[in-house]
């Protein structure tokens, strides 16, 4: 045994005697040159084992007479925990330099919340989706709130986020995006928000949605025939008849339109993964010449470009043609579509690729008429009662 750490080692012994004295079912111990405690605790989040057990929980705190002092505190914060059934190991991870969030600076937080973003399981599966996620709707505004605490000094972090969500505007994608963004940081962090960021969103889906003019069929129609190129015309019949986004065209299986069907198979390797969808209508994929397949060369290698700049260059083909509507006006055409044509909300949502509440809240100005036409259909035909007649 080092002679150096004696000491060290006769102080553990006796820290552990009083803690063993009070029943509080944690001890000290010393591991080379650190310190860490033992106990009984809840499996960790990737544990298999479904029952606590016991485990060492690592304090990165120097084996020495300060460290011993805060090792001592901190064994009876953890038993206060396991006695009141709220001990987290989230609170206890390590990161680079095996410090815990809580040692950490803003600038070391942010940078652990992104290891942890890409270390996700089920991020995992899908690289390039994960990839574009955290550079177009986590970085831009993670990045915003680090120059926002940094120019003010005396900000919280809470204070700093709040502030952040407040530079956006109001009503806007940006802001919905950001609350998301800001909040999954918050609930990584473990910090408690005085006021749920969810309450800021604004109005964004339902008002925006409210007030944009959608392109008629019609319309659809004409624009596909001023489009000269064959391979952005076939891009433009796939999204105006099956309501893909931008970069989903490019990562699609058509096999099923050589035969009798009208699905496409959108590919795993898209924003929300694998789903299959409908035509609406049917009648566009004889109209589009959809089932031969043409699609624009460009790049689609996703180790070396991403979704994002893929839908950024369908975004530009519109321009360069001058259709006078956005790639995602053709999307919500579609839904709308559906609406008009009964399809049950939760099926136009799984093809959509996004949840039943996204597709409630963007598209409800068109759900409620389409429910208050069918309870007035209803009610009418229920009643029997014959309208009395002139004369």
């Amino acid at each position: 045994m080092d002679a150096g750490f004696e000491a060290v080692d006769a102080a553990i012994a006796l820290i552990n005697q009083r803690l063993k004295a009070a029943r509080l079912g944690v001890q000290i111990e010393r591991r080379s040159t650190k310190l860490n405690l033992r106990a009984t605790l809840p499996p960790r989040p990737d544990s298999s084992r479904l029952r606590p057990y016991q485990q060492r929980l690592s304090l990165g705190l120097p084996a020495t007479k300060a460290g011993l002092k805060q090792a001592e505190q901190e064994a009876k914060v953890i038993a206060a925990q396991l006695i009141q059934n709220s001990f987290d190991w989230k609170n206890y991870r390590t990161f680079v330099g095996g410090k815990r969030l809580s040692q950490m600076d803003l600038a070391e937080q942010l940078q652990a919340f992104e290891q942890d973003f890409f270390s996700q399981p089920d991020r995992l599966k899908n690289p390039a989706s994960t990839k574009t996620t955290w550079t177009a709707a986590y970085a831009p505004y993670l990045k915003k709130l680090a120059a926002i605490a940094q120019s003010n000094g005396q900000l919280t972090i809470a204070e700093a986020i709040y502030k952040t969500v407040d530079s956006t505007g109001i009503n806007s994608r940006s802001r919905q995006v950001c609350c998301t963004a800001l909040n999954a940081l918050a609930e990584f962090l473990n910090l408690e928000l005085p006021k749920d960021l969810k309450t800021l969103w604004g109005g964004y889906g339902a008002s925006e949605m409210q007030f944009r003019q959608l392109p008629t069929d019609e319309e659809i129609l004409a624009i596909w025939e001023t489009i000269p190129n064959p391979a952005w015309q076939f891009v433009y019949g796939v999204m105006a008849t099956y309501g893909l986004r931008n970069h989903e065209v490019f990562f699609c299986d058509y096999s099923a339109l050589k035969g009798d069907e009208t699905r496409v198979q959108v590919l795993p390797t898209t924003k929300t993964g694998s789903h299959e969808v409908w035509a609406f209508y049917p009648e566009w994929i004889e109209e589009f010449d959809l089932q031969n397949v043409r699609l624009p060369a460009i790049e689609t290698d996703l180790t070396k470009t991403t979704l994002q700049v893929i839908g950024q260059r369908v975004t530009a083909q519109f321009r360069r043609y001058q259709v006078p509507f956005s790639p995602y006006d053709l999307r919500h055409a579609w839904a709308v579509r559906t609406i008009h044509f009964g399809l049950p909300d939760t099926v136009a949502a799984r093809m959509m690729g996004h949840s039943v509440a996204v597709h409630t809240r963007t598209y409800h100005q068109w759900i409620s008429r389409r429910d208050q036409q069918q309870a007035v259909e209803t009610a009418l035909q229920r009643s029997g009662v014959v309208a009395p007649r002139k004369g």
